[in-house]
């Protein structure tokens, strides 16, 4: 998979930012796309500095009925929940957004940066696979080595903690578009 970056190089299979765009973000780009290119389910992710929130996006093929939607919402959130609790964490936002588009349903999970770590994340993609199964729209990938994956999961971890200790004022997009990983900031 090929990432481009605003600012930056385009390179396969690693990440390169130019050293002014490094200083002014603090590996916020890098976040976003390590998240893309580590979980395939997830179609888009933002992050909003002035709220401090990681958004992430993803697309089902079907229109969810209500009642699926309200059993996906309850069992991510109090999972979450759960998930934070026993690593003695309190979360300030966790927030699950659902909205019809043609025949696809997007569903767009808001966490607060301070809160969220990176075994959450992979509860949550864990969840999103479960519960939707062949209806989540997701990039095909590559079968991945099991120790690539532990490494990506260690910078996305050391990338969030990061991200929780520089202040940014840009805010930053990044999606999946054939096969690269694009990422913008506002």
């Amino acid at each position: 998979m090929t990432k481009k970056l605003k600012g930056g190089k385009m390179i396969n299979n690693s990440f390169e930012a130019s050293p002014s765009t490094k200083k002014m973000t603090d590996g916020a780009e890098e976040l976003l796309v390590s998240i893309l290119m580590r979980y395939p389910e997830v179609t888009a992710v933002n992050f909003d500095p002035v709220n401090q929130v990681l958004k992430f996006t993803f697309i089902v093929n079907s229109i969810l009925t209500n009642k699926e939607k309200a059993r996906i919402k309850q069992l991510m959130l109090e999972s979450i929940n759960v998930f934070n609790f026993l690593g003695n964490n309190q979360t300030r936002l966790s927030k699950i957004i659902y909205q019809n588009s043609d025949n696809l349903t997007i569903i767009e999970l808001q966490r607060d940066v301070e809160s969220i770590v990176q075994g959450e994340i992979t509860l949550v993609m864990g969840l999103f696979r479960h519960c939707l199964k062949t209806s989540l729209v997701t990039e095909d990938n590559k079968p991945v080595i099991e120790e690539e994956l532990a490494i990506q999961e260690k910078k996305i971890n050391y990338l969030l903690e990061n991200i929780k200790r520089t202040t940014r004022d840009k805010y930053l997009f990044a999606f999946r578009e054939k096969g690269q990983v694009l990422v913008f900031d506002k």
